[in-house]
């Protein structure tokens, strides 16, 4: 049944939350045997909170297109599992050396740096198991899944989250410089955000023309996300973030606030999700959960 305009967010935000961490709990399996530990430690993060955005966004995006209910929960459960392991690598000591991490210790700190490194793989793998299970392969057609699969590869990979990731690193402590901040930005954190909508809409059985609009929508919003992000490591709280604030300046990372300055950054932020909206126009108030998610992006204080 399609979502009406006065749909309430947060509770649709927390059903489909409920959703989907009830299947990963299904998914991933309690520790037990010689490993254990790797496993003990998978959920250690998985589990540590979360707004499950990327899944949801999968999830509102084949809602958006036809609901299928519970089909398009394993992809939307993987894109979780890879959104986890990057911020597992992110916060070694090697990469961002982050102590907390949604007010909780990081994973190395918890459990070593070589394990750490270890769950962050094994749940970059289990997502590609998972995204293949048979449960996916009745579902949906192979022609669908191989493209689904695909595009999530390819926003998770060297073109989009990790080759966003080098980047970072590698432009720290650097002049800030726009365009190189716009291209991290929308690789390191955009590609998953707009692969997460877009899978969900192809799940969901759309057509290319609706493809075209909804891949807009979460280019837009992924890159809206991630300058929030930078908005937030200024102006947001330590306690409601869970992690420390001002790490970026002192870190001399890249953020539009540090090339464009703040006021300049929100006014982008607002035309973003604003555009992001306008994306939306070929789709139904069956869209609508996807209209309130952009203004979210934005409105979030966590």
């Amino acid at each position: 049944m399609p979502l009406q305009p006065d749909l309430d967010l947060k509770t649709y935000l927390s059903k489909k939350r409920e959703m989907v961490d009830a299947a990963l709990k299904d998914y991933l399996p309690e520790p037990e045997g010689l490993t254990s530990d790797l496993i003990e430690a998978m959920r250690y993060s998985l589990f540590a909170g979360g707004k499950r955005l990327r899944p949801i966004l999968c999830l509102a995006g084949a809602d958006a297109v036809g609901p299928l209910e519970k089909d398009p929960l394993p992809v939307a459960c993987a894109l979780e599992l890879i959104h986890t392991y990057s911020l597992i690598h992110d916060d070694l000591p090697l990469m961002d050396d982050d102590d907390l991490r949604r007010g909780k210790p990081t994973s190395h700190k918890v459990f070593g740096e070589p394990m750490a490194l270890l769950a962050g793989d094994g749940l970059l793998t289990e997502a590609f198991r998972l995204m293949t299970s048979p449960e996916m392969s009745v579902r949906i057609s192979a022609d669908r899944l191989l493209r689904v699969i695909r595009l999530i590869a390819h926003a998770a990979g060297y073109g989009g989250m990790v080759g966003g990731q080098a980047v970072d690193i590698q432009w720290e402590g650097r002049k800030a410089d726009l365009q190189v901040v716009k291209f991290m930005h929308t690789h390191k954190t955009g590609a998953l955000i707009t692969a997460s909508v877009v899978s969900g809409a192809m799940l969901g059985g759309a057509g290319e023309s609706e493809i075209s609009a909804i891949t807009a929508y979460g280019e837009h919003i992924g890159l809206a996300f991630q300058i929030a992000d930078d908005i937030l490591d200024i102006e947001g709280d330590s306690a409601a973030l869970g992690k420390r604030v001002g790490a970026d300046i002192q870190k001399g990372k890249m953020t539009y606030p540090a090339v464009l300055g703040m006021e300049e950054s929100k006014d982008i932020q607002n035309t973003l999700v604003q555009t992001a909206i306008q994306d939306l126009r070929p789709f139904g108030s069956s869209a609508e959960p996807l209209r309130q998610i952009a203004r979210y992006i934005i409105e979030r204080k966590t």
